[in-house]
């Protein structure tokens, strides 16, 4: 089996309705994708709804925006309770902290470039909570940067001036409501250095104290030296290791299915998961 365990629609910064989500992904060969929007679980109706016409099994999940001691972590939750109260109340917390900060940054770029909320939001799908990633769509459609891409690595990088902080919670504790919520935590992209600053290896032992399943190990923001690294690291502490293409559509390089998990992972997951894998 092919299994891709984070992409992301336009319910949250893809580009792809949750429906061609899954098209796309039989289309790339793929037997199960794992959706997983920032911070919502708005699409997995949708997406469930499309498994039987595409053939793509789905296993719902999210991927939650936190923090440890002031570095950002994002938190893969797979197969978790959406109407577990106290996840979805930090949940709901982060997304509306999302939208204060992306109109903050929007009032700071308009200062220097001809961008205004309006435009902002005419990159986003209905109902969609609005990042950074629709501000760099929208800086694309002014021809301030070439991609998505571009605008990260310079205007929307952590260190610019135009960047704002927004509320997450605490990674030890957002493991803690994942599993509280029946939901199988995983630690996304741990050792990416080029996004800013990464954890040292006692957090994530600290994160497995409290319940950490896995680590993404494959992913296309590690070079080699930080896979062995992870794979180490995960040995040690008992997790296992997934791979996945992070994809979000049209504007960033991540490509469907270019880096995968295998059968045993899934198998683990919906083992430990409060919710089913939806098979065709």
């Amino acid at each position: 089996m092919r299994i891709d365990l984070h992409t992301h629609s336009r319910v949250s910064d893809g580009t792809s309705a949750p429906a061609d989500l899954l098209a796309e992904a039989a289309t790339a060969g793929l037997d199960v994708v794992a959706l997983t929007d920032h911070d919502t679980t708005a699409g997995w109706d949708e997406a469930a709804a499309a498994v039987p016409e595409t053939g793509v099994g789905l296993l719902r999940g999210a991927e939650i925006s936190c923090t440890a001691g002031g570095i950002s972590v994002h938190l893969l939750s797979y197969l978790h309770d959406p109407d577990d109260a106290p996840l979805a109340t930090e949940l709901e917390r982060s997304r509306t902290s999302r939208d204060g900060r992306a109109r903050a940054i929007v009032d700071r770029l308009s200062g220097d470039f001809d961008l205004t909320w309006e435009d902002v939001a005419a990159q986003a799908a209905d109902g969609a909570t609005l990042g950074r990633p629709h501000i760099a769509d929208a800086l694309v459609a002014a021809g301030v940067v070439p991609d998505r891409s571009a605008a990260f690595t310079s205007i929307l990088a952590p260190s610019s001036r135009y960047y704002v902080r927004y509320h997450a919670p605490d990674a030890v504790e957002a493991v803690r409501l994942v599993r509280s919520a029946g939901g199988v935590p995983v630690f996304a992209h741990p050792r990416a250095s080029a996004r800013g600053r990464i954890v040292a290896d006692a957090v994530v032992r600290e994160m497995a104290d409290a319940g950490l399943a896995g680590l993404e190990v494959d992913h296309r923001d590690h070079t080699d030296a930080d896979r062995a690294r992870l794979r180490a690291l995960a040995g040690e502490l008992g997790l296992f290791v997934t791979g996945a293409s992070d994809y979000h559509g049209v504007g960033k390089p991540n490509r469907l299915g270019e880096e995968t998990s295998s059968e045993a992972v899934l198998e683990a997951i919906a083992a430990a998961g409060s919710l089913e894998v939806l098979l065709p």
